[in-house]
Parts: C-alpha cells; sequence; structure tokens
C-alpha cells in the first residue's frame, strides 16, 4: 500500500498521535507543538483532509516572538484559534509580532505571557486593549518582579470572556477582576498571585464572583503584604448561609489569617483533598472559622500523621491520613506562619492549630524536623507547653533528624520535671531517628530522664531509635 492509498481514518488518526492531548487550560509552550506541520506538506489530499476538519482535530496556530505574524502570513492558513505565547521578549520587533496577533481577539484562544524581572512594552499595549475575546480559554499573564507593571483595567478583554477557563495573573494588579469572573460561568481554574494594596480584592468578591462558577476546581490567593488597616476595617460578619463549591479540589491562600478566615465563612468545599494555608505573622491568631472549616471537612478529619518543620523564615504542619505518605502531592494539606525567631515559631503554630487539633481524633503521631541551623541555646520550658498542648490525641512522637533531638529532648525533660503530665497525655512511645548519629550524654540523659519521670507518674513511654539506613 502506497502513502496516496491511506484512508482518511488513519491519515486523522496519524494526526492525532502529532498532537497529542490538548489540556484546555494549559499552554503548550513546548517546541514540538508544530510538528504536525510536516504532515500537512507530505500531499495535497493530505492537507485538504486535516484542514477540512480543523476542529476534530483541534489544530492550533501557535504565535511566539521566532515566528513572523503579520496579514499575509496569516491568510496562509485556515481561521485556527490562535495561541500567543510571549516569553524572553527582547526587542521592538518581538512585541510589535505578538501585538499583531492579539489584535485577532476574536480568534485568540489561549494567551501565556511570563517576562520576569524586566520592562517591556507588550504588557503595557495588551492591558489598553479593550475588544472582547470571545474565543479565550485560559489566561496566564505573569510579570514578578517587573517593575511598574500596568494595573489592569476595568475593560481589559472588554470586561468580557464567557469561555475562559483558566486565570493565572501573578504580580499583576487586577483590582476589578471581578467584573471578568462574574462573565464566565466555565471557569475551571484561577491563580491570583503577589496581590499588593493596589490590587486589593475583597473575599466577598471573590467569593460572590465564583459562586456563578460551578466547575471550579482550584483557587489560588496569594498576597504580597498584610491587609492595611483600611481593609481590615471593612470586615463583614459572615454570611448565614455558604456557597458550595461541589468541584473544588485544591485551595491555595498566601495572607492574613482573618482573610482566610472571612473566604473559609462563605464556602463549603465538600471534594477538597489539597490545602496550603500561608499566614503572615501577627501577634494574635484566632481562627475560630478556620476550625469550622476543618471540622467540616471530611479530608482532615482522617488525619493520622502530623508532621512540624521549623524552618529559618516559618514554621509548617503537614496532615496526612493513614496510608499516605508525606510527599504525596494527591493528598497535602499544609499550615504555616511566615515568623523568624524559634520562640515566636514555637507560639505563633499552636495558636492556629488550637481551634481544630483536639477535635482530629485520629491524629495519633507527631513528627517534628528542624532544617533552620540557625537556633541556638534551649528554648523556654513555657514556649514548649504552647507547642505540645493542642496534641492531646498523639500517642507516637518522633523526632526526624539530629536538630530536633537537640532541641526537643532537653525540653521533654523539664516538662517532665515541672509534672506536666497534661502535656502529650496520650503519648506511648518516643521515636529517635538518628540515621548513624548517637545522641551525646546530655541528650540521652534527658531522654532517659523523661521517660523514667513519665513511667513515674503512671504514663509509661516506651523510647525506640530508628536509624533509616539500616
Amino acid at each position: 500500500m502506497t502513502i496516496k492509498a491511506l484512508p482518511d481514518n488513519v491519515i486523522l488518526r496519524t494526526f492525532d498521535f502529532y498532537l497529542g492531548k490538548d489540556d484546555p487550560d494549559e499552554i503548550d509552550d513546548d517546541p514540538t507543538y508544530d510538528e504536525w506541520h510536516k504532515l500537512i506538506h507530505v500531499c495535497h489530499r493530505w492537507r485538504c483532509i486535516v484542514f477540512a476538519l480543523p476542529r476534530r482535530l483541534n489544530l492550533k496556530l501557535y504565535c511566539t516572538r521566532q515566528r513572523s505574524v503579520n496579514s499575509k502570513t496569516l491568510d496562509i492558513w485556515p481561521e485556527l484559534p490562535i495561541v500567543v505565547v510571549a516569553q524572553h521578549m527582547d526587542s521592538k520587533e518581538d512585541v510589535t509580532n505578538l501585538i499583531t496577533a492579539l489584535r485577532q481577539h476574536n480568534r485568540v484562544c489561549k494567551i501565556y505571557y511570563r517576562n520576569w524581572g524586566f520592562q517591556d512594552s507588550l504588557l503595557e499595549e495588551f492591558a489598553a486593549m479593550d475588544e472582547p475575546f470571545p474565543a479565550l480559554t485560559s489566561l496566564v499573564l505573569s510579570a514578578c518582579q517587573q517593575p511598574n507593571a500596568p494595573v489592569l483595567r476595568d475593560s481589559f478583554l472588554g470586561g468580557s470572556a464567557p469561555r475562559l477557563r483558566s486565570i493565572h495573573v501573578d504580580g499583576i494588579q487586577y483590582p476589578s477582576i471581578g467584573n471578568l469572573l462574574s462573565s464566565t460561568t466555565n471557569l475551571v481554574h484561577l491563580f491570583l498571585w503577589d496581590i499588593t494594596h493596589s490590587g486589593y480584592i475583597s473575599p466577598e468578591t471573590i467569593v460572590l464572583c465564583l459562586s456563578m462558577s460551578p466547575r471550579l476546581e482550584s483557587l489560588s490567593l496569594g498576597f504580597e503584604y498584610p491587609r492595611s488597616p483600611a481593609h481590615r476595617a471593612s470586615r463583614h460578619p459572615p454570611p448565614l448561609t455558604r456557597v458550595v463549591f461541589p468541584n473544588l479540589t485544591f485551595l491555595l491562600f498566601h495572607g492574613d489569617v482573618e482573610y482566610l478566615e472571612d473566604i473559609l465563612s462563605q464556602i463549603e468545599t465538600p471534594m477538597l483533598n489539597i490545602s496550603t494555608f500561608r499566614f503572615f505573622d501577627q501577634l494574635l491568631f484566632d481562627t475560630p472559622l478556620l476550625g469550622h472549616f476543618i471540622r467540616h471537612t471530611e479530608i482532615f478529619m482522617t488525619t493520622h500523621t502530623a508532621l512540624v518543620e521549623f524552618s529559618s523564615c516559618f514554621v509548617e504542619v503537614t496532615l496526612w491520613g493513614q496510608g499516605e505518605m508525606p510527599d504525596d502531592d494527591m493528598e497535602t494539606r499544609e499550615l504555616s506562619v511566615s515568623c523568624k525567631p524559634l520562640d515566636r515559631q514555637l507560639s505563633a503554630l499552636p495558636q492556629v492549630l488550637n481551634s481544630f487539633l483536639s477535635s482530629l481524633s485520629t491524629l495519633e503521631t507527631l513528627e517534628i524536623k528542624v532544617s533552620r541551623k540557625d537556633w541556638q541555646g534551649e528554648i523556654g520550658v513555657i514556649q514548649w507547653r504552647e507547642f505540645f498542648h493542642p496534641f492531646t490525641a498523639v500517642t507516637r512522637v518522633s523526632l526526624k533528624d539530629k536538630a530536633s533531638i537537640r532541641l526537643v529532648a532537653p525540653a521533654l525533660r523539664e516538662l517532665a520535671r515541672e509534672r506536666a503530665t497534661e502535656v502529650l497525655p496520650a503519648l506511648q512511645n518516643l521515636s529517635l531517628t538518628t540515621s548513624g548519629w548517637s545522641p551525646p550524654g546530655p541528650l540521652k540523659d534527658a531522654v532517659e530522664q523523661f521517660i523514667a519521670t513519665r513511667q513515674l507518674y503512671g504514663q509509661p513511654v516506651t523510647l525506640h531509635y530508628q536509624d533509616p539506613k539500616v
């Protein structure tokens, strides 16, 4: 059989193979995206078959800074949907080229702009466009550390993009994005990051606009600074009813705890299985609504293990269930506080955990890891009592490295001396991960004194040494 005799369906399957699987919410900027062009040059018949069914094959025309785009080059092709990929622009010609593509606003289906650390005029010219983009499904605008990035206006994208499924705005302020969100009911992914005071969006606006997006699967909100006093003063009491997001599985937040509280007071997420909450430091953390949210989210209530990690800039707790792994991205629940002093980390984290940790009856294991190298000396027993206080159901404490043993062992001895049996009241096992390292005499004595004192007061604890290399 000659190549000319191949039936139409075989030709179409060949094109499918070259095209791969197109994700409507992602932009493939791989240099092989145009491999299918070779096939349309095999013969006139192949070209006719393919261009007769562009929608079935989901063909797209990629416009990049390397590819000249003008009316003549566009006329060569059928009116295929256009994907604009704008990266690493270093000349006026690059900008002009891509603006020409963007002016085909009725055909542009995806926009990928990523320019970090230096200024160009493309974003400014694009931000000034007020034409609607009715075919747009995916929008990525990332300008981290770019000085004087323009603020997106109400008229951006004509204020309406009904087919948008994915929005990623990073380092660019868009205070009126609520208007755009209100125009689409197809949104699946929303990522808004490095929001400054000039781009502030209220929790009420976010929830109200997203309430019209029942397909929403992932929501990410990240603020560059804590809320201003004016924004704090504009807080509203919790609503009487909540909005249910039936498909939301991923929730990422970085900002003030009160802002997250305001969000959580308005939503229910029955399918949530991945969540990360990162908070700015503040004197007091009052989190009753976070506690309510977690107690009414099934994935949290099956927590078996908590890993607390102390680092140089933040303290973080990762929660996972029986049979899950701590590095399993499919099942992750994290909470962290951005603060540097170790004693402050010991004080801040339990304030966040107090509203819900005692409700996690399945939480049995507490693991502690210290990745910071700057701590010196011992921390007062009061801070350690505050830290351990919420872990009332824990039956096993595991010190995961040499640094955590050096830090925690003296504290356990002091807690036992104070007859602080209300701390870790359910503890039955203490595990030390030594990795071929033998604790020196003072640390070993501290651990043994803790074990002996717990035995004396009728709360025996079994000591285990673990070496992962064995």
